[in-house]
């Protein structure tokens, strides 16, 4: 009886004690969400300005997965034409994020020659990055840019 008593009250207290891990990393809840569109108001400098890729015309879909000691963040990229290749996420502010929100460029190298524009599946570039716990401490957000649109993603 007194066993039953104890293991009630640890029980109960374990349950009362979940309403504290809402903002908790340890709550399983408390990931990152599916991503969401905005539209680009703003025009984005190359971070390198001797990289020759440019931004892919639009992001069309981001994920950002759990992975042992951080993320992957995922993004599929739509460019103008067939043939753009070398896609990457590269990391704005050295890799750090800004007031919260850590923010990639999705950028594309150009086809060399002309290319046919054929079906949107057919252009579809995918590109991933990897983030680690340590980078992910205060980061309340996460969006990937392309040219006419972004993607983001919030915990």
């Amino acid at each position: 009886m007194k066993s039953s008593v104890t293991i009630l009250l640890v029980v109960a207290l374990t349950l009362g004690g979940c309403g504290r891990l809402r903002e908790s990393r340890l709550n399983p809840f408390n990931w990152f969400g599916r991503s969401t569109e905005q539209t680009a108001t703003q025009t984005v400098a190359p971070a390198v300005p001797d990289d020759g890729r440019i931004l892919v015309a639009q992001v069309t879909d981001m994920e950002v997965a759990r992975q042992p000691g951080g993320a992957i963040i995922r993004a599929t990229g739509l460019p103008p034409t067939q043939g753009f290749w070398d896609a990457a996420l590269v990391a704005e502010n050295s890799g750090f994020p800004v007031d919260g929100v850590m923010t990639y460029r999705f950028v594309v190298a150009e086809p060399i020659p002309p290319a046919r524009v054929s079906t949107p599946q057919s252009r579809e570039v995918s590109a991933a990055a990897y983030i680690s716990n340590i980078k992910l401490e205060g980061v309340r957000q996460i969006v990937v840019l392309g040219s006419q649109n972004s993607r983001s993603s919030r915990r």
